[in-house]
């Protein structure tokens, strides 16, 4: 029999490939879970147990929560970056992570043949294939959903007559739930306008009165929350979620262009994100010089767009990753940030590389470094190109 590596999440779509694979095409099915930070030991044993259910040959299941942080989350975070200056790239990032953790596994097992569970109407079909076709040429590509154009009917007509047993009811949101940031999709984002209500979001507030946090910094990386250490920033973001996920923050509905050309509508929530990506920018904003932020600013909103359009392999990537780690060289410090209901802003910082220096003068009301005569001087020469300009073409 052929083997086939399968990326499995245990829902619908990836029940259904795994009896259609199996039974229908004869192949020797394969399954992979890549937990990315979304799922519990519970859920992943009651994942697995559902995948031998189903009649998988191998189910195994990838930690890889500190690689995603690694590989590509740090250089978000380095980079300050944001889609359309509201979403942290949430799914999009972490799909990458299991593309890659795929991929190897199909190598690993000299698979014949992948496959996934994406449809043909989303990025992550995209993303999935584009890192399928880098890593293991020649490997066919098979994705059941697509390839057959199947609907949601059909595919629980199919499982039933098949004699599984699941919940086949779909839950009225669409949930994915990862290390930054958990995506929500209901009726309410189909359409252009349309918020979502309250009991749509995972995280509901529980937390109303203002606290004060304070986040350490060490080269761009959150290694500290408050008085608490930590050996690896996955565990300060995740201690910095549970503080700031009841409070609401991080909600909003990001309007975006696709991979394909059409624009799409999602909800999400990433409280510790969007806090963590504001204090670092803060932080930054004291102790970088104006141009190391324009051109970080630059490569970063490139950095952003292309790790969206799946195209993380791409060596521009690894040359722009350099530039990033380079520039949090004096990134260390704490910012500290007030949470409140639904809502967090930025204190202030302390860092040993502030440029705010008060002995070089305050900003408005006086200054150390020089004289008003030597104001006076560079601002004719600091002017005196577009001066010759407008006088050369006053005589024209």
């Amino acid at each position: 029999m052929k083997k086939i590596v399968l990326g499995f999440s245990g829902g619908l779509d990836t029940s259904y490939c795994v009896k259609y694979l199996s039974e229908d095409k004869g192949y020797e099915v394969h399954s992979v879970i890549v937990n990315t930070g979304g799922f519990t030991d519970e859920e992943l044993q009651k994942i697995e147990d559902h995948a031998y259910s189903l009649g998988v040959k191998t189910h195994t299941a990838v930690n890889a929560v500190h690689s995603y942080y690694d590989s590509i989350i740090r250089y978000l975070v380095y980079g300050n970056v944001l889609k359309n200056n509201t979403y942290p790239l949430s799914v999009s990032a972490e799909r990458l992570s299991q593309a890659l953790h795929i991929a190897e596994h199909a190598k690993k097992l000299h698979a014949d043949a992948v496959a996934h569970g994406s449809t043909g109407a989303g990025n992550d079909q995209v993303r999935f294939d584009m890192i399928f076709h880098i890593m293991i040429p020649g490997v066919e590509i098979i994705t059941p959903i697509r390839d057959l154009k199947l609907s949601r009917e059909a595919e629980i007509a199919y499982l039933k007559e098949k004699g599984v047993q699941m919940n086949f009811e779909k839950a009225v949101y669409s949930i994915n739930k990862g290390l930054w940031g958990t995506s929500v999709g209901g009726k309410e984002t189909l359409s252009s306008k349309g918020v979502l209500p309250e009991a749509a979001w995972p995280t509901q507030v529980t937390a109303s009165e203002a606290r004060e946090v304070k986040l350490s910094f060490t080269k761009g990386e959150l290694t500290g929350v408050d008085d608490k250490t930590f050996t690896h920033p996955v565990e300060a973001i995740q201690y910095l979620q549970s503080i700031a996920g009841p409070y609401g923050i991080g909600r909003d509905i990001h309007v975006g262009d696709t991979i394909i050309g059409i624009k799409g509508r999602v909800g999400f929530e990433a409280a510790a994100p969007m806090v963590i990506l504001k204090a670092h920018h803060a932080l930054e904003k004291h102790v970088l010089t104006k141009w190391q932020q324009n051109w970080k600013d630059q490569l970063a909103q490139f950095y952003g767009n292309w790790l969206h359009e799946g195209q993380i392999l791409d060596p521009v990537m690894r040359n722009i990753e350099a530039f990033l780690e380079n520039s949090q060289q004096n990134v260390t410090g704490e910012a500290f940030v007030q949470l409140l209901p639904y809502r967090f802003q930025i204190i202030g910082i302390e860092s040993p590389y502030d440029l705010m220096n008060s002995r070089f003068g305050k900003y408005g009301e006086m200054n150390t470094g020089f004289t008003g005569e030597d104001v006076r001087g560079f601002s004719k020469i600091f002017g005196n190109q577009v001066a010759i300009h407008h006088l050369v073409n006053k005589q024209v």
